[in-house]
């Protein structure tokens, strides 16, 4: 190997490094966030809230999880509205840590759709309560140990895994947004997930004929993503546009997709991230698209990596219901780190 050859590899090798050293400085630093926070929470609960509030780290129901309404889907944990301000604004404390300001700002506002849908349906069958979202911690919060925590309820769920300190996984993450476009009274106009719905759809446009032809699936979107809230999930079927495929223009549209859901983690967890798909290889990420490309018509798309899944489907309510996640293949709530981590031990 010549000098210039060497060269160019150390450099790729050491890119790949710095990013593995900064995603671990960063899940470290977040970590500890995260358990002060959580431990401030856990402070502030009455006995009798702490005991629903918290779970052996172990416990079946850390792998439990949904979207929708608590009717349907029975949640385990406390929920805001058991909460006296100060338990609410902790509680608030804590899932501003796992998310950015986007982030945050973005669950907020689907958890207040919940008043807009209440004020559609009219005493319709389904409660519908801003404060019926659940706080459910796993094991102990610690700054060095392992444990978890999730926020869930109608058209949320994240949850956040950390082993030996360090955030091993903050997948699933769910977020849906019913009405998508907010169409009358004091709200109207407000689209919570517009930024994954529009770079998607710019995408797909900017796409030439003969790239179009290879990366729309169906003429008709699906009416749910095809994973739900399967606790695992593997690669789906084949189909769709490979990155590689993509010109560097197109190829920046992709990747300004993908940050859309990215960017919601806090920063350190968006790095994180960010290093995993850099170390997977973007020439292999796909993205697909099925319905219409209109804006208002039903559509669904995906975008998967070697190693993550995005799905995104807005085909119920006449095209003005939003289904969108990311999961990982194998870091779904931890379990790759976690089983490495059994492995050392034993």
């Amino acid at each position: 190997m010549n000098r210039l050859a060497l060269s160019r590899v150390l450099v790729v090798v050491g890119f790949v490094v710095g990013l593995g050293l900064a995603s671990t400085v960063a899940s470290q630093r977040t970590a500890a966030s995260m358990a002060s926070a959580a431990e401030r929470f856990l402070a502030t609960l009455t006995p009798d809230q702490r005991h629903a509030a918290v779970f052996a780290f172990d416990a079946e129901d850390r792998e439990r999880f949904h979207y929708i309404p608590s009717e349907m889907f029975p949640r385990h944990g406390l929920k805001l509205e058991d909460m006296n301000e100060r338990q609410r604004e902790a509680a608030h404390d804590l899932l501003e840590t796992g998310l950015s300001q986007a982030g945050y700002t973005t669950v907020v506002d689907i958890m207040q759709l919940e008043a807009v849908l209440a004020a559609l349906e009219q005493n319709g069958r389904l409660t519908r309560n801003p404060e019926w979202y659940w706080f459910s911690v796993f094991g102990e919060p610690s700054s060095r140990g392992t444990w978890g925590w999730r926020v869930e309820g109608h058209h949320l769920s994240v949850h956040f895994t950390v082993v030996d300190g360090e955030v091993a996984s903050s997948a699933p993450s769910f977020f849906g947004s019913n009405p998508a476009e907010v169409r009358q009274g004091p709200k109207q106009g407000t689209r919570v997930l517009a930024r994954t719905e529009d770079t998607a759809r710019a995408l797909l446009l900017a796409l030439s004929e003969s790239q179009r032809a290879v990366a729309v699936l169906d003429e008709v979107a699906p009416r749910e993503i095809a994973t739900a809230a399967f606790p695992t999930v593997h690669p789906l079927g084949p189909g769709g546009i490979k990155a590689a495929a993509l010109t560097q223009r197109q190829r920046g549209m992709l990747m300004g997709v993908i940050h859309t859901y990215t960017s919601m983690m806090a920063d350190d967890l968006a790095t994180q991230r960010a290093a995993k798909l850099e170390e997977a290889g973007i020439d292999h990420i796909t993205f697909a698209w099925a319905g219409a490309a209109e804006r208002g018509a039903h559509h669904y798309y995906r975008i998967q990596g070697p190693t993550f899944l995005i799905e995104f489907d807005n085909a119920q309510n006449d095209g003005n219901h939003v289904h969108s996640v990311w999961r990982d293949f194998d870091g779904d709530f931890g379990r790759d780190v976690l089983r490495e981590h059994l492995q050392a031990r034993h």
